[in-house]
């Protein structure tokens, strides 16, 4: 079966290449770099030539809120129509568990808006809900840091491994569309404060943790289970106390 991955060279895509190939597909990676252009809709209809499944992994070079905002719609806008005139019979896109429960956020209000565009696309389509990656960790304690002290609010945090984002996502693009969501998760739940604080010791980071309920994440005020599956959910097999990406590599 012949899977196209938009955002296919990038952390997850190219790993959901991998694990499709491994298990007998033909997986075809298409990005900006590969020659695939979804908003100029350069080559989409070339590389979709064909295909059975498409796969989107894509995201935005930029996070201000009316850019994000533009890409999402304008990119799945270009790709959903280029699958419907080549026939493409299953779309899958990655989101983000809890995109729904803080709004103010830009870029979980550009999420929510691709995904009404594949719920109201007549393509048949499958929506990976994830938590936030293990491999953002450094990125997201950086932005959390004001005045030398990084500020994590006490809420529930469950954050998974790259690798089995991926593996979650072939998954659904080699089975049946689910018209509807699917939820993914680290196999440990944390405070985010206490993950964070043991997360900086680790690496000798001199940086102190301050426990405040009222920090924001990348600008969106939290709940406590605001970043958390509130029902069921598919758990990685990757705890991050064993992850290798934990330790940085020798200097």
């Amino acid at each position: 079966m012949k899977i196209v991955v938009i955002g296919g060279t990038g952390l997850i895509g190219s790993k959901v290449v991998a694990n499709l190939a491994e298990h007998g597909h033909e997986a075809v990676a298409a990005a900006p770099n590969t020659g695939v252009n979804t908003l100029t809709g350069e080559g989409l209809a070339e590389v979709l030539t064909g295909a059975s499944v498409v796969v989107d992994v894509s995201n935005s070079p930029s996070f201000e809120d009316a850019a994000v905002l533009e890409f999402f719609e304008t990119s799945t806008g270009n790709l959903l129509a280029a699958e419907e005139k080549a026939g493409v019979g299953h779309h899958v896109a990655l989101s983000i568990v809890g995109v729904e429960r803080p709004p103010e956020r830009g870029y979980f209000r550009a999420k929510i808006a691709q995904e009404a565009l594949i719920e109201k696309s007549p393509i048949p389509y499958s929506i990976v809900h994830a938590t936030q990656f293990f491999e953002f960790t450094r990125a997201i304690a950086d932005e959390a840091t004001a005045d030398g002290k990084v500020r994590m609010a006490p809420v529930f945090y469950q954050p998974m491994a790259s690798d089995d984002v991926a593996e979650q996502v072939a998954k659904a693009a080699a089975g049946s569309p689910l018209n509807g969501r699917i939820e993914t998760a680290g196999p440990e739940r944390f405070r985010m404060d206490e993950f964070f604080r043991d997360a900086l010791a680790f690496w000798d980071d001199p940086r102190e943790v301050v426990t405040d309920p009222a920090a924001h994440y990348f600008g969106a005020g939290l709940e406590e289970q605001s970043l958390v599956p509130l029902g069921d959910a598919v758990l990685g097999k990757i705890h991050y106390s064993t992850w290798p990406g934990r330790i940085p590599p020798a200097k």
